[in-house]
């Protein structure tokens, strides 16, 4: 089976990733993986998908899109690149947690410092609700450290980027922030 990659934006509704799985059903594929939000009343979803043997990628995602016939949605599907055949880096996952003030470049200043270590960002939230309260402006980044990186150093890297920028951090293992963020 080969690989495809399907996107879909546009303004949130019951249904939609009922709507996709079952196009995806009607042509024998198999979602893998798939990440979908909503943000300020817009939906937006990203399938990992393998289909048959025998169609063309081309094939299939015309096949897709005239199944999916969804109104106001856009929607995108092209061949996923060949397997990654690179070994997993080895690594740990921490999450980084910023609360504080909602200013311009936030979300890069932080991205920033962690590029820079050469930590790979796994997943991201953020969420800017702004006004004058700022604890309601926050950014979850799930991040990939690796076993090599001076873990300490890090933190304070961020830590003291964060505080330039006025925002409180916390750096923290994925362990511990689901022990701590258990619903």
């Amino acid at each position: 089976m080969s690989k495809n990659i399907i996107t879909v934006i546009g303004k949130d509704r019951p249904g939609i990733v009922s709507s996709v799985a079952g196009a995806l059903l009607q042509l024998g594929c198999n979602i893998e993986n798939v990440s979908q939000t909503i943000l300020q009343g817009e939906f937006a979803g990203i399938y990992i998908v393998s289909k048959p043997n025998g169609q063309s990628a081309d094939e299939f995602c015309s096949a897709f899109l005239d199944i999916f016939d969804e109104e106001g949605l856009q929607v995108h599907a092209k061949p996923m690149a060949q397997e990654d055949t690179r070994p997993e880096p080895s690594g740990e996952h921490f999450m980084i947690t910023t609360i504080g003030p909602d200013n311009k470049g936030l979300v890069h200043d932080i991205s920033s410092v962690i590029a820079e270590a050469g930590v790979n960002i796994i997943n991201l939230k953020a969420v800017f609700e702004g006004g004058d309260t700022p604890e309601k402006n926050i950014m979850v980044y799930e991040v990939l450290v690796p076993d090599t990186l001076d873990r300490s150093a890090f933190a304070g890297q961020l830590k003291e980027r964060a505080t330039r920028l006025g925002l409180a951090l916390t750096f923290q293992h994925k362990n511990i922030f689901d022990t701590v963020n258990r619903i």
